[in-house]
């Protein structure tokens, strides 16, 4: 263990100074725990952590944690290395990852404990959040190499514009008292933000919007902090195209992807393979808080398997320059290499979104609420609805703290909207008390309340969360609802008291339904799970055993099993296919729901205690390797990881289609059952009315001429936007408010 006396300054979480004072600082891989004293007191540097004897951090200038950042690396030498070969020397090198992916490996010296590199690299980042892991290895031929220690270096106290020299003492994970000497290294970290951001950041301190007294995360529901959360507009993004961008792959191509960020929101999009020009056609939306607009950063990356992704350029858009209700079209220039990127952006005034105490709530009014009904009505084509949500209070949470307490803070989540209470400090039953109005802009979302317990020198602790579906809502009935963990697989403790209210227009509502769902900002990457891998396969094999057995009862049919079935089947093949006519398929569909509708059982509202059981709680894995390097072998174990998530991915798409068909059939959501019957209802009467070649004829001239019309306009499938506002089973459980039903899965 190594010891230190140290003196460091608090800090705000944007980077200035508050006050002195002596922390101590135990550090674990990806983690800092601090406890204030009020001496000087040791830093124990823990499994891998390496304390620098000059870090040249300056907390006045060190940076904030998010934007685009350019770390230079200068790897000089090494001391007193561990001893790996039997020679009593050892064959050292250097590698560092950043983010779960290697960005650097230096060269090998050969027999050397103080080896010398004096070998440079430069990591383009967007993030100071994650710190560099640096491990050394001694070199093996034919053998796995050995580990010779490893540090981590935190990114975002150290200062700006200046080169650090920094010491690293290397540890062993498993051995932390063990001495595996030290590194050398230089580095130094510039910002790439323009001098727009910059003004645009020293304006908003001067008008007093960001108080160094008050930390937005900490303080309790003032006004300052209601308004915080309010946003002023909406920017609305389609990302169209790339064209010309760099190569960075050794075939000639890249792998581009783009990241948005607009203050603390961001976006990411899809990866498309192997271009230069590549075709994203995604829309989505952020939010604006600033009347001045801000400044939309736009990075462009290339997907790397393996190891950090490349850096291809970046662009910004100051969005005060910007016509409001208009659509524009713009090609930006990528400012560090060639390449355009092709966007329309709106920007549009924000609809109705509030936070009030209980007794300022907007549907209790009835001349208010006839002014939303109003509101809502046809011409407003944009947004379907509102949803008002009273939280009032919580029973029985767990204790978080070490006083057997929590600070519990609840936020509700509806697609990307995000509004959180106060604080209640220091109890297990709090009392918000507090009304939420959101927009609605699919009736099909799922509203999200979670409750954390805050902390103010680290991540909020997860207490529990509900995820109610906006359309299994009955207006004006407070209920309590048991909370589950993060994976709404099972019941945590305690229970949230709601009531929600509903309005929307059930048109529009329809009509939304056909075009694609709103995606959220950032996603987490899939991972390899070995139980969720034989869950979907279970799912597929399921479905795939429904339309076995259906066959084999017509087979039945054709094998005369039985006489009476086999005549009777005979006679209505015969006069269905004698008299058959187009419309009768749909016309068949409609019959199926209809006989659902009237006969089935399945009409029941708790439909979980019908699905087999089979637990959804299964652990998450990835393919992880030890500190030793397997030589060879790791570019076919992300080959394999990758295939394993797509087929996990596969399946899982696959089954759930399968299941979404059949609960439409099942009037699992009557709104989705009712609007299925409604277009058959159209679909029977057309076909029955319109000469099948003029619909043929009619389909064929749209899809010819869509791209002449509209070349922005983004491709859809309106069946398969229809089918993903269907629940598969394995949603119909995590959304179900029984916990007595959350074991319970299809198999």
């Amino acid at each position: 263990m190594l010891g230190k006396n140290i003196s460091l300054p608090m800090l705000w979480s944007d980077g200035r100074k508050l006050l002195s004072c002596n922390f101590l600082s135990v550090f674990t891989p990806g983690t800092i725990y601090r406890a204030e004293l009020d001496t000087s007191v040791s830093v124990c540097c823990l499994q891998g952590m390496a304390a620098s004897s000059s870090s040249g951090a300056n907390p006045e200038r060190s940076a904030p944690s998010s934007g685009m950042y350019k770390l230079e690396i200068e790897l000089k030498r090494g001391h007193n290395l561990a001893v790996r070969d039997r020679g009593g020397s050892s064959d050292p090198y250097v590698k560092i990852r950043l983010a779960n992916k290697d960005v650097f490996r230096s060269k090998t010296i050969h027999k050397n404990l103080n080896p010398v590199w004096d070998e440079k690299t430069t990591v383009i980042m967007d993030s100071l959040s994650e710190p560099l892991n640096i491990k050394v290895f001694d070199y093996d031929f034919g053998l796995q190499d050995d580990f010779m220690g490893s540090a981590y270096l935190y990114l975002e106290s150290l200062e700006q514009h200046r080169t650090i020299p920094v010491t690293l003492v290397l540890k062993d994970p498993q051995y932390p008292c063990e001495d595996l000497g030290s590194l050398e290294l230089a580095v130094t970290l510039t910002p790439k933000d323009s001098p727009i951001e910059e003004r645009r950041d020293s304006t908003v301190r001067r008008r007093g919007i960001i108080s160094p007294c008050q930390p937005l995360q900490s303080m309790r529901l003032s006004e300052m902090h209601r308004k915080s959360q309010l946003w002023r507009g909406i920017v609305n993004i389609a990302l169209i195209e790339g064209r010309n961008l760099t190569p960075m792959d050794p075939n000639g191509l890249s792998d581009p992807y783009v990241k948005f960020r607009l203050g603390h929101q961001k976006y990411r999009s899809k990866t498309v393979q192997k271009t230069l020009s590549p075709q994203w056609r995604e829309q989505f939306d952020l939010h604006l808080f600033e009347e001045t607009g801000g400044v939309l950063e736009i990075t462009v990356w290339d997907k790397d398997t393996g190891k950090r992704d490349d850096f291809i350029g970046r662009c910004q858009l100051a969005l005060s320059a910007l016509a409001k209700e208009q659509t524009h079209r713009l090609e930006l220039p990528l400012e560090e290499s060639r390449g355009f990127v092709v966007l329309l952006v709106t920007l549009t005034a924000s609809a109705h979104v509030s936070i009030a105490d209980l007794s300022v709530t907007p549907l209790d009014d009835p001349q208010e609420r006839a002014e939303i009904l109003k509101r809502y009505s046809f011409s407003n084509v944009r947004d379907v609805g509102i949803v008002q949500v009273k939280v009032t209070r919580a029973e029985g949470l767990m204790a978080a703290d070490v006083t057997g307490k929590s600070d519990p803070f609840c936020v509700l989540e509806l697609n990307n909207d995000r509004l959180q209470t106060h604080t209640v400090y220091k109890n297990l039953s709090p009392e918000w008390n507090k009304v939420f109005t959101f927009n609605v802009k699919d009736i099909h979302s799922v509203l999200e309340v979670t409750v954390f317990d805050e902390d103010r020198d680290r991540s909020a602790d997860f207490l529990g969360k509900v995820a109610i579906p906006l359309l299994h809502i009955r207006n004006g009935e407070q209920k309590s609802y048991t909370l589950k963990n993060k994976e709404l697989t099972g019941p945590t403790k305690g229970v949230i008291y709601l009531e929600i209210d509903v309005v929307y227009n059930t048109v529009k509502a329809a009509l939304r339904t056909v075009v694609p769902a709103e995606q959220k900002y950032i996603e987490e990457e899939p991972k390899v799970s070995k139980q969720l891998l034989q869950q979907n396969f279970n799912r597929v094999k399921k479905c795939v055993m429904v339309l076995i057995s259906y066959g084999t009862y017509i087979n039945s049919c054709f094998e005369w099993e039985s006489a009476q079935r086999s005549i009777v089947s005979f006679v209505l093949f015969v006069v269905v296919v004698w008299n058959f006519e187009l419309y009768m398929l749909p016309l068949a569909l409609l019959l199926l729901l209809a006989w659902n509708y009237v006969f089935s059982s399945s009409r029941d509202t708790n439909r979980c205690a019908r699905i087999s059981e089979q637990s959804l709680s299964f652990t998450p894995f990835s393919f992880r390797c030890q500190d030793s390097e397997p030589k060879g072998f790791m570019d076919k174990l992300y080959a394999i990881q990758d295939v394993f998530v797509s087929v996990q991915s596969a399946l899982d798409e696959a089954a759930s289609y399968g299941e979404r068909i059949k609960n439409t059939i099942n009037w699992t959501v009557p709104f989705l059952s009712w609007l299925a019957i409604t277009a058959l209802c159209v679909a029977t009467v057309l076909l029955y009315l319109v000469p099948l070649r003029y619909i043929v004829l009619a389909w064929g001239v749209n899809k010819f001429t869509k791209k002449l019309r509209n070349p922005f306009m983004i491709d859809n499938n309106e069946l398969l936007d229809f089918l993903s506002r269907v629940p598969s089973d394995v949603q119909v459980v995590e959304l179900s408010e029984d916990p007595s039903d959350l074991s319970r899965v299809p198999v």
